[in-house]
């Protein structure tokens, strides 16, 4: 449920609706819009009476939410949310690019390929230190060791960095590294975790599952956006279909829907997506084309001797071959891929 206030409604008559809903159980979360603030109202397990609110001082209106989902939906936000991170913005008519190696390897490996993503404009780092991988047998990343590079190499390109959390155990570590902590796509439905993470002070980057649907994946972030973190980036990278020509399939239809539907920024991973060198850059372009708010893209200038994913890594010179596609593909679309001069102007 929603309750939209009206234009001229007084702080004070907000924190009226809000000690309303408090009094009855449920937790109140005001939003304020361009014009006027609404208080939604989430914590009921059924039909909440709108008569409770409708006559309360400053009130317009209430509305019945009808997503299950309620937080991210547009009906609770109408407006984009736009996030800032240092002098980075994400969402709205910036387009974000992540970039970097699947795995932190090493600091000579991680700050070399840091400086030329950064070089080539790219917002900020991405890097691995704790990989999750299907085999107990491959590289799981250099762990603590690994944060402690990625700190490093923030230092000196100062380049913000996203790297994923995988349990509660290192959250804690890894939020106070990481710019942007990620929720990897086999962590979606790990609701400890989401929740956890909805309390850690950080952006939280939340991948789709393999085989979520747009509403389980709306419902993740609701977990995270139920502890007050508003502050939250959708990152399709691909699901599980029959086919087979590609590691995983992008479905970029969802990117619209998910748009039309819940005001948080969405972002595209085409690597995952892929899994194979040579159709990353056509699957970005069409993520971009469809309304992606950014690309998070893996780079490796050594990809045979990657310790992981070295086949859907872009070569140095590909991720330039993307950035120069992207930025005019941006100017059609009435977007822009923001240098990092204009971005510390913002």
């Amino acid at each position: 449920m929603l309750v939209v206030m009206r234009m001229d409604a007084s702080p004070d008559q907000i924190d009226g609706v809000v000690r309303r809903v408090e009094s009855h159980g449920l937790k109140a979360s005001p939003i304020a819009g361009a014009q006027r603030t609404a208080v939604g109202i989430t914590g009921n397990l059924g039909v909440v009476e709108p008569g409770l609110f409708e006559s309360l001082p400053g009130v317009l209106e209430v509305i019945q939410v009808s997503h299950p989902y309620k937080l991210v939906s547009r009906e609770f936000h109408a407006e984009d949310t736009i996030l800032e991170v240092g002098d980075v913005k994400i969402g709205g008519r910036d387009l974000l690019i992540i970039a970097g190696p699947c795995s932190v390897e090493s600091y000579e490996q991680t700050l070399r390929i840091a400086e030329t993503v950064k070089a080539s404009g790219a917002h900020l780092l991405r890097g691995g230190a704790f990989k999750p991988r299907t085999s107990p047998y491959s590289f799981q990343g250099l762990g603590r060791e690994g944060l402690k590079i990625l700190a490093r190499v923030r230092e000196v390109t100062g380049l913000p960095v996203v790297t994923e959390a995988l349990d509660i155990d290192v959250l804690d570590d890894v939020a106070e590294v990481a710019d942007i902590v990620q929720i990897g796509a086999r962590n979606m439905q790990n609701y400890t975790l989401l929740r956890r993470a909805g309390q850690c002070g950080r952006p939280i980057l939340l991948k789709r599952g393999m085989n979520a649907t747009v509403t389980e994946w709306l419902l993740a972030a609701e977990y995270i956006l139920d502890q007050g973190n508003e502050q939250v980036i959708l990152c399709e990278r691909g699901i599980r279909t029959f086919a087979d020509h590609t590691r995983s399939t992008l479905d970029v239809a969802a990117i619209p829907a998910v748009k039309q539907i819940s005001h948080l920024p969405v972002i595209a991973d085409p690597s995952h997506a892929a899994g194979q060198r040579d159709k990353v850059i056509p699957l970005a372009r069409a993520a971009v084309a469809v309304g992606a708010d950014g690309l998070m893209v893996e780079v490796h200038d050594e990809p045979d001797e990657a310790l992981s994913d070295g086949n859907q890594a872009l070569l140095p010179g590909q991720f330039v071959e993307l950035m120069e596609e992207i930025r005019l593909l941006a100017s059609v679309l009435d977007r822009q891929v923001p240098s990092q001069a204009s971005q510390r102007s913002l």
